[in-house]
């Protein structure tokens, strides 16, 4: 690597949106996602990441609506309260998503590496 490029580097972000522009899906989706797997619910994820309830739901909703399948399965709540968990669709989506984060990272890597700075 030439000295030059010592001091700079190649950064991205990948994300999904549609026609209009919405996001879709991308790394907030993501940790959206982690949070209510961890959690166990929407509520607790929402507080876990310092989000409105209202925000969380409503970029989850965006995103089955676009995708046309559901990430959640949510249950009522009761004496020990709802929960939600992914559903397959949703493991297969981050994992997609980050096969393709990395796809891409490798490629701008690989790219700015080869003399992107210094073309000839």
């Amino acid at each position: 690597m030439a000295a030059k490029t010592k001091k700079v580097r190649v950064k991205s972000k990948v994300w999904l949106e549609d026609r209009q522009g919405r996001i879709i899906f991308g790394l907030g989706r993501m940790r959206i996602l982690r949070a209510i797997q961890k959690c166990g619910s929407l509520n607790a994820a929402a507080k876990d990441l310092k989000m409105s309830y209202r925000a969380v739901w409503g970029k989850i909703k965006v995103t089955e609506d676009a995708l046309g399948k559901p990430l959640l399965v949510k249950s009522q709540g009761g004496s020990a309260g709802g929960g939600s968990t992914l559903t397959p669709y949703a493991h297969t989506l981050m994992e997609r998503y980050l096969a393709l984060s990395r796809i891409v990272d490798t490629q701008a890597d690989d790219l700015f590496e080869s003399g992107f700075l210094d073309p000839r």
